[in-house]
């Protein structure tokens, strides 16, 4: 019998090939795409997944100011912080903050997908969100991917 073929590979810098994916967010939930996004930067849908290495992807979103939110969350969704000090909590509206900076919304809900550890600091590193349909990553000849036909 060949033992051989009962090991499990673990996917490491030399096995693993990454890609540059590029989202259009425009018409697009802020969940459903977030979910996908984080499933593609973790790496979820290749073969060689490894939970506690980065073999994901890098994903480009473009047209960060057209995400969706279903049912009265534009009126209703609010975006808490602390400065650190007593009597320092702030609260902006998803209007507030889409009008200011569209990107932190969809930036913000893909971190909050991924792994709260140290890993999850490196994969949100492969995250590039955009105003707008023009991006600086052209060298990188990213490729268009329907969120549609992720599961």
């Amino acid at each position: 019998m060949d033992t051989l073929s009962y090991k499990t590979l673990s996917a490491n810098n030399d096995t693993v090939t990454k890609e540059w994916l590029l989202v259009d967010a425009e018409n697009e939930v802020l969940g459903r795409l977030a979910s996908k996004v984080a499933s593609l930067i973790r790496g979820k849908l290749k073969r060689n997944y490894t939970p506690h290495f980065d073999c994901g992807d890098n994903v480009i979103i473009i047209n960060a100011e057209k995400i969706l939110l279903t049912g009265n969350k534009k009126d209703q969704k609010e975006y808490i912080s602390h400065t650190g000090y007593p009597g320092g909590q702030r609260i902006k509206t998803f209007k507030q903050i889409l009008s200011k900076k569209p990107e932190f919304i969809v930036e913000k809900a893909v971190k909050g997908m991924l792994p709260k550890n140290k890993l999850g600091s490196i994969l949100n590193k492969n995250l590039y969100v955009y105003v707008g349909n023009v991006h600086p990553h052209e060298a990188q000849q990213p490729k268009l991917i329907n969120l549609k036909s992720i599961k």
